[in-house]
């Protein structure tokens, strides 16, 4: 699979990382599409257009949208029901492109100008609080989406993968910290433990005689 051939694939998909395709986000499904292993019609969002500008690029023929992976249809933005939020930041971890804020236990907002409409938030919700609303009544796959949407989305999602990458980092090396003080603690702890054993058999030895 050459990558700059992956990498002319991705940047003909729509970037909403809704994982409709069957891939985890655009990237794994350009790179499927360019090692054989996927067809270039499992893209919703990109819909026809998607289809026919992947065709274009691949040399093959248009085919219609593969109904398994979904149907083609306006673009919609997730909104929460703040009243109904509980605050339990699934929807926040779920969201490929950060589009959502909140804290724990406390209510959160999407901001619609970033959300992809994924919908993937609406899987993750325990309360059900988030519903789909529809913003580009009669436009669908690109006439839905523009490129610099699917760009800046692009730029998103992997700021956000980095960010994880960066914190998880920083927690394992916090958790090293621990460990590592953990196990000196209890070194020490044993130490003293077995010097006091030792202090007090000493006692005894010097009573009895």
């Amino acid at each position: 699979m050459s990558f700059l051939h992956a990498d002319n694939i991705e940047n003909l998909l729509p970037q909403t990382q809704c994982t409709k395709c069957g891939y985890p986000g655009c990237r794994q499904y350009a790179e499927a599409i360019a090692n054989g292993s996927a067809n270039y019609n499992q893209c919703p969002p990109g819909g026809r257009q998607g289809i026919i500008k992947l065709a274009k690029y691949l040399n093959k023929p248009i085919i219609p949208l593969n109904p398994i992976n979904g149907n083609e249809k306006s673009r919609f933005c997730a909104v929460i029901q703040e009243k109904k939020c509980i605050g339990c930041t699934l929807c926040i971890q779920s969201c490929p492109v950060d589009a959502i804020i909140g804290a724990a236990k406390h209510m959160h907002t999407i901001f619609s100008k970033l959300c992809t409409g994924c919908d993937l938030c609406i899987k993750k919700c325990p309360v059900n609080c988030i519903f789909m609303i529809e913003v580009t009544p009669g436009r669908t796959g690109w006439d839905a989406w523009s490129q610099k949407q699917a760009d800046n989305a692009r730029k998103r999602y992997y700021f956000r993968k980095k960010r994880i990458f960066r914190e998880k980092k920083e927690n394992y090396e916090k958790l090293k910290k621990v460990t590592i003080q953990f196990k000196k603690n209890n070194r020490e702890d044993q130490k003293y433990l077995i010097e006091s054993a030792m202090k007090r058999i000493e006692a005894l030895k010097n009573k009895k005689n």
